[in-house]
């Protein structure tokens, strides 16, 4: 089992930056792709950007592309979101999640945190 605890998220002025922090415990998350998804009132989930477990490859939803940056410390079991330029549509609960296949599929994704509000003020 793996267990995810997200952080780093709070209110912004567009055009600012904020760090998401995603916590693994319980086993290592070395040889999982990690990803964070978002998901804005009354809308689906939606990929935001992945990484791969086995060469750090990155992924990229388009909307975010160029803005937001993903990284992970494996020693530290820990994954990163760096979210620069947000912007107001950026609004969103953001989730990280660990998986071992698809890196834009949600359900192809086994493990979750219980997300962290973002909150970007035009």
């Amino acid at each position: 089992q793996v267990q995810l605890v997200e952080s780093g998220g709070g209110s912004v002025q567009a055009g600012g930056s904020l760090r998401l922090s995603c916590a693994a415990s319980g086993r290592t998350v070395s040889s999982y792709n990690m990803g964070w998804f978002r998901q804005a009132p009354g809308k689906g989930r939606e990929f935001v950007a992945a990484i791969s477990w086995r060469n750090r490859n990155t992924y990229y939803a388009d909307s975010v592309q160029g803005r937001f940056t993903i990284s992970r410390d494996n020693p530290k079991n820990t994954l990163y979101l760096e979210m620069n330029s947000l912007k107001f549509e950026d609004t969103a609960v953001y989730y990280c999640a660990a998986g071992t296949s698809s890196y834009y599929n949600a359900s192809a994704y086994a493990y979750w945190g219980q997300g962290t509000q973002v909150t970007v003020s035009s």
